[in-house]
């Protein structure tokens, strides 16, 4: 099959495109390098400098390459910047799906995985956790809210075409890395737990932070679902040999079990052998004290299930990268996804 993965130079984006790869598919990797990088595709890969607003390149993109369906990870995802810049986020995250999907349209390319996110359940009351796929979506910023939206234009577009096929695969936090080592997680600036703690464990933080550490848990610590980017990828790749047309597709993955901040800081520690500092600081507004998915729909539905599921693992995965790559891929000077 021949595949366009729009952010492929990002985090996630480029591990699909290492596994798509490797499973003899034709990839193209597109992506505006704002917050990718260029070396996080292999050379062999053929690459599209370009942004999914462009529509005149993403069209070229899709009928050169006589693409049959696009993965899409292009994505703004930072919830504090959403809420400083809404308007990035709104153009960026769904107008920017908006113009891919009349790209496809005018290529007549009919088959799409678009990567969603559990942010737009906002914050579900206990009861509702784990989060199934029938949970009332109301996103809390504008991040969930821009991706909510894509949703919703999915499922109108797939309403008015019935050759149109889409799944919108929802998860929270992503960990790990390639095993190998080959690519893996740079951010500018970095705020996902894992890697902060990893860089803390390099010297290259002074400490760490509990953002609360009294929150109704069994630790005190908030609670979230990780899964690993390997598995996410294997979950992308089995939707789309899944999709038929007319098919609308919506689960949430994940390792059914939530994580507390304490058990990655722990898994971090032992992974490293480096006892780093952390320091206990006030909760941030709007952190739920649990959140994490149910992702037996796809298991039920596609067999589908997470195989990665020790935090040990995970961390030791992303470590073996940040050991390798100390300085990512050298272009510091970037903010990636």
């Amino acid at each position: 099959m021949n595949v366009l993965v729009t952010g492929g130079a990002g985090y996630i984006g480029s591990h699909a495109v290492q596994r798509l790869a490797a499973d003899g598919h034709r990839v193209v990797a597109m992506d505006n390098l704002y917050r990718g990088h260029r070396a996080a595709v292999p050379a062999e890969v053929a690459f599209v400098e370009a942004d999914l607003l462009d529509y005149d390149k993403t069209v070229a993109a899709l009928r050169e390459h006589e693409i049959d369906c696009v993965m899409n990870f292009a994505a703004l995802a930072y919830v504090g910047e959403s809420v400083d810049e809404p308007l990035s986020y709104y153009h960026n995250n769904t107008a920017g799906v908006l113009t891919l999907l009349r790209a496809m349209d005018a290529a007549g390319v009919h088959k799409m995985v678009h990567s969603s996110t559990c942010a737009t359940y906002g914050e579900p009351p206990e009861d509702r956790i784990p989060i199934r796929e029938d949970c009332p979506q109301q996103p809390i910023n504008p991040y969930g809210m821009s991706k909510l939206m894509v949703e919703h234009i999915l499922k109108d577009y797939a309403h008015a075409n019935p050759d149109f096929a889409f799944a919108a695969p929802r998860y929270f936090n992503v960990a790990g890395s390639d095993p190998q080592a080959r690519i893996g997680e740079d951010h500018h600036p970095e705020t996902h737990l894992i890697p902060v703690l990893l860089n803390t464990a390099l010297g290259k933080r002074g400490k760490a932070y509990i953002f609360g550490d009294d929150y109704p848990t069994p630790d005190g610590t908030g609670v979230r679902d990780y899964v690993h980017v390997v598995d996410l990828v294997d979950a992308h790749v089995v939707l789309m040999n899944a999709l038929e047309p007319g098919d609308q597709r919506f689960y949430n993955l994940g390792i059914g079990n939530g994580l507390s901040v304490r058990q990655i800081i722990d898994a971090v520690k032992k992974v490293t052998g480096v006892d780093f500092t952390v320091e206990v600081a006030d909760r941030r507004p709007g952190d739920p004290p649990t959140l994490y998915a149910d992702p037996r729909k796809m298991k039920d539905e596609l067999g589908w299930e997470a195989k990665i599921t020790d935090v040990e693992t995970m961390v030791a995965d992303a470590w073996r990268w940040f050991q390798a790559n100390p300085d990512g891929y050298g272009d510091a000077s970037k903010s990636t996804k």
